[in-house]
């Protein structure tokens, strides 16, 4: 990593250190928009029809929803149950669909939900729900849920869901959604990640077979000291529910939220049956509705305690539909895990009995169940983690790939979304810009050249062709092939660290192609350890958290290439001798790109090596 010399023969301008810490949400502004097209700032005039209209913005598929929670609403704690919570969430975010798609929209699935607080009787449930992304047929709707309380006018958050709906026309057509236009910088950010959620819910099932697979869990009840034991049999719940009208929303179908509200209360009992005490609702695993049911139809609710772990227990609940009771084929509807916790009055948790799984399906729930929190341990760890509370360098293994991989994208991309870049230097077609937040500096470096975008795409996401034009790169070694989307390498640079030797990193490159038309082709560099790469003494091991190129297909024949960096302190004094024009590091650098990319547009090779 970059040091604090000002040398820019001693610093790469690829490598660095980086942050992904969203700041609020910025608007474009049209003094931000002259400041990075390089132009005179606005007149008054423009400036204030700008302002008139952002302060009346809001987006069209916004829907806000506010509940005082009653009595009625509570559970045996006095406190709102989650299964009405859940109701409330999924009518506020199928309004929000509805609004954009104009058709009537069924709940597709609900990712995963950490509940962070529960809420007590008489305090505001507050829900803003709004399309993220639409798709095809499909689109992901954001919801935010808060509450307030009264008395002295405090706000707390309680929870984010992202709900995937389906929007549903007559037989046998099917509604082709339209686009969504982000217009705010947090629009823009959720706009680009949703791509990244979809894509990791579509490989969640292979995750868990992979690690089951390749990295078999030890359970942790061969390390604990507990006397006692429950059968898993013992905590088994069975329950049935006839559909009524009052269950089915304004299509004839059962209403989902009301699905998952059953769900957590068979969850619930289940629970309860292990601990022999009220649980308390913290995490739920993904609802994925797997068919519709109607008003007549049978649900039957089949919930057991999955596998106990020294503060938690993970259930089991799957849904299954039948048409009458003679009726001998069912339906399977839905299915979630739901991790329970047993809190002491001082809010802390309990330690809970161990469970005796059964035999054959039940010994494949146990492990399965420790797999899944293991992965949930990777991903609110990945995720979730800030750059000023854990390593820049995350451990990659097989069971953390799919969020890593999300994580590098999505930092890149949130970095692209920011607003107010501004130019800070322009030559030879070459345009360097500027981003100033808190403690970091971003830099943008672009450049239009005649190249496929493809063609760019494959170029730049091999490192191993790095060298030939990056004077800073000596070589980089494939160390993993993760999977066609995912590759580390080792790198060694020219870089020359404080303790006067070579850096090395040991990247993870994760490329992405278009979504959909006007995504960007991107490639995301972030840094991952390895037990196979551990650090060298002749060298000194550098990190990187968030850079990388994003790639636009501009017209047929043109296309504009960006490279993005988030720097911090460590950095900012050879960053800025480049801004202020004291060094063409950056400038030379990207020139020889630029060269290394016209000399092999037209080379059919690149594209057979990466078939």
């Amino acid at each position: 990593m970059p040091h604090k010399k000002n040398s820019s023969r001693k610093h790469g301008w690829f490598w660095g250190t980086g942050s992904t810490k969203l700041l609020r949400a910025r608007i474009w502004s049209p003094a931000a928009a002259a400041a990075a097209a390089g132009s005179s700032a606005p007149s008054e005039v423009e400036a204030r029809q700008w302002r008139a209209t952002m302060e009346g913005y809001r987006n069209s598929t916004e829907v806000q929803m506010s509940q005082m929670v009653l009595p009625c609403h509570t559970n045996y704690h006095g406190e709102l149950s989650i299964g009405q919570l859940l109701k409330w969430i999924d009518t506020a975010a199928c309004l929000s669909a509805e609004r954009h798609a104009g058709c009537p929209c069924v709940t597709a699935s609900v990712d995963d939900i950490y509940f962070e607080h529960t809420i007590s009787v008489g305090q505001v449930v507050n829900i803003k729900a709004k399309v993220n992304r639409a798709f095809n047929s499909s689109m992901e709707v954001g919801v935010q849920v808060s509450y307030e309380d009264l008395c002295n006018g405090k706000q707390w958050n309680v929870c984010k869901a992202y709900a995937t709906f389906v929007a549903q026309g007559k037989p046998p057509a099917k509604i082709k959604l339209k686009p969504l236009v982000p217009q705010m910088e947090e629009e823009k950010i959720e706009y680009s990640i949703a791509a990244e959620r979809r894509r990791m819910r579509l490989a969640h099932t292979d995750t868990i077979k992979d690690l089951l697979t390749n990295s078999p869990v030890q359970s942790e009840g061969k390390n604990r000291e507990c006397n006692t034991v429950v059968p898993a049999e013992k905590t088994r719940v069975e329950s049935v529910e006839l559909i009524l009208p009052p269950h089915a929303n304004h299509q004839g179908n059962t209403f989902g939220g009301q699905i998952m509200a059953w769900m957590e209360n068979v969850a619930t009992i289940a629970a309860s049956r292990l601990c022999r005490a009220h649980p308390t609702l913290k995490t739920i695993e993904m609802f994925h509705f797997r068919g519709p049911s109607q008003v007549g139809d049978r649900l039957l609710f089949k919930a057991i305690v999955n596998n106990a772990f020294k503060n938690s227990m993970e259930v089991g609940v799957c849904v299954e539909a039948y048409g009458h009771e003679m009726e001998v084929s069912r339906r399977h509807i839905n299915s979630a895990f739901m991790t329970f916790v047993v809190l002491d009055r001082g809010g802390q948790p309990c330690t809970l009995p161990m469970l005796k799984p059964e035999p054959g399906d039940g010994e494949r729930r146990y492990k399965e169940a420790s797999a899944r929190k293991k992965i949930r341990l990777d991903r609110k760890y990945v995720i979730s983690c800030k750059h000023t509370e854990v390593p820049l360098s995350v451990p990659w293994d097989q069971s953390n790939k799919v969020y890593l991989s999300y994580n590098n994208v999505s930092a890149l991309k949130t970095l692209v979304a920011k607003a107010n870049w501004v130019l800070a230097s322009e030559r030879d077609k070459v345009k360097m810009y500027m981003l100033e937040e808190d403690k970091f500096l971003s830099i943008r470096i672009e450049m239009t050249i005649c190249i496929d975008a493809k063609q760019a795409f494959l170029l730049l996401s091999d490192m191993r062709r790095r060298h030939e034009w990056d004077e800073h790169s000596v070589r980089a070694e494939l160390v993993q092939q993760v999977d066609k989307d995912d590759v580390i390498y080792h790198v060694i640079s020219r870089t020359i660290s404080e303790e006067n030797k070579p850096q090395d990193f040991v990247i993870l490159a994760s490329q992405r192609e278009p979504c959909s038309k006007g995504d960007p082709y991107v490639v995301a560099f972030r840094s991952v350890t390895l037990p196979t790469q551990p650090a060298q003494p002749e060298y000194t091991r550098g990190e990187i958290l968030c850079s990388g190129f994003c790639i636009w297909q501009e017209t047929e024949e043109l296309t504009k290439v960006s490279y993005y960096n988030q720097a911090t302190p460590g950095v900012l004094a050879y960053i800025t001798t480049n801004i202020a024009g004291l060094s063409s590091s950056f400038h030379s650098t990207f020139q020889a790109c630029e060269q290394f990319l016209q000399k092999h547009k037209d080379d059919v090779s690149v594209r057979f090596q990466n078939l």
